[in-house]
């Protein structure tokens, strides 16, 4: 018995040990549930039918989650780190992506102040990482704001599987990172891969970034997205809308963009331009590469004696004539939003969009009017007509 005590208080004092070498675990999250209206709803790929709809909807100013991340001190600056974080649809309670728990983000990695960051798992691109303080979701909101279709990858749906990302300490205001994802096809390391590289700059308020980011289809040639593509939700390919539902079927896609901005406590003025270009190959349904470009700018004003932030944001994407395209698609998109500080955690919003869409694009295959489909949130159930009005209100919560 007293072997017993003894190898239990052993084990007990390993334990603890243990938990004093962490240096940090934090648990974290935040709820966030309201109700939104769209003018016209129909499915996606559908130019017919559509409806107004009101419904619950979560996640409309940042999505539902919670999570753990913590650091461990090894000496010397260096540190070990870790994030696991889940999404949640707090409508139903199931998870916000199928396929897994901590679908939202899932990495370890090492942290330095003189040489910086590199994790592995599933995370943001590089790409997003350095772009992210400019841009338009930051207050307009990924689903209400965002460029149409987020076709451009600057809201947070885009995270890599199988990735590493290195992100460098901040030099003279300069920032540089890197990132590569795995695609684990069989026979082919490019198949599935994706890369990214960008550079940011601050000095005080002022800001600019640029960034570049390179998507490969699993599938050899392109064609359906392969589940095997790493920048994938569940195995299905992100950012599928109304506006590219006719590129769906690239080998490549691949995006340069440029933010920067003007930010304060009080005002935040930012903007951001993009190059988007889906590339075909033997397998595609379309013969020649369509590039869409998309500029932007938003304005942010924050209350320093009031607990208001008010914001408004324009965005205008058109694309390139191809595939037997005569009138290239063009969509202006206006979004305004205001939140309202209950307390430092908790608070209410309100969002409202509106998308005009002229000019034709490509629909599996056909030549169709170009439809509305509002910022990220619409992607699935997008207007039938050339217009569609949005509005949402809700309220979050962050613990």
């Amino acid at each position: 018995m007293n072997r017993c005590v003894a190898i239990a208080t052993m084990a007990a004092c390993l334990a603890s040990g243990t938990v004093r070498a962490q240096s940090s675990v934090t648990l974290y999250g935040l709820v966030d549930n309201g109700i939104t209206y769209q003018s016209s709803s129909t499915t996606l790929g559908s130019t017919t039918g559509g409806h107004s709809a009101a419904k619950m909807s979560t996640g409309v100013w940042l999505g539902s989650r919670f999570g753990l991340k913590g650091a461990e001190d090894l000496g010397g600056g260096l540190k070990a780190i870790f994030q696991l974080e889940a999404g949640v649809n707090t409508n139903n309670g199931t998870s916000q992506f199928g396929g897994g728990m901590f679908t939202r983000q899932s990495w370890v990695g090492l942290s330095d102040p003189l040489y910086g960051v590199l994790t592995a798992g599933r995370q943001y691109t590089a790409y997003y990482t350095l772009l992210s303080p400019f841009t338009p979701n930051n207050w307009l909101t990924g689903y209400f704001g965002a460029h149409p279709g987020d076709i451009d990858a600057l809201d947070v749906d885009y995270r890599a599987n199988n990735s590493f990302v290195y992100v460098s300490p901040e030099v003279y205001g300069f920032m540089v990172g890197g990132s590569y994802a795995f695609g684990g096809a069989p026979g082919s390391l490019n198949a599935g891969s994706n890369w990214s590289a960008g550079v940011r700059y601050g000095y005080g308020p002022y800001g600019i970034a640029v960034a570049l980011q390179r998507v490969n289809n699993s599938t050899p040639g392109g064609g359906v997205w392969g589940a095997e593509s790493t920048l994938s939700n569940g195995g299905a390919q992100t950012a599928v809308s109304a506006i590219n539902n006719g590129y769906k079927t690239a080998q490549a896609q691949q995006r340069v963009a440029v933010t920067g901005g003007y930010l304060t406590s009080e005002w935040n003025i930012t903007a951001s331009y993009s190059n988007v270009q889906y590339i075909p190959g033997v397998g595609s349904t379309f013969r020649n590469q369509a590039t869409f470009n998309t500029a932007g700018a938003v304005l942010r004003w924050k209350s320093t004696a009031t607990p208001w932030a008010l914001a408004a944001g324009y965005s205008y994407t058109r694309a390139t004539l191809s595939n037997g395209i005569k009138s290239a698609a063009q969509y202006h998109q206006f979004t305004l939003s205001q939140y309202y500080f209950l307390s430092k955690r908790t608070g209410l919003y309100a969002v409202e969009a509106y998308q005009r869409a002229n000019g034709t694009t490509l629909n599996d295959g056909e030549i169709v009017d170009a439809t509305a489909s509002i910022g990220n949130g619409f992607n699935n159930s997008p207007s039938s007509s050339r217009s569609q009005f949005g509005a949402g209100i809700g309220l979050i919560h962050n613990f």
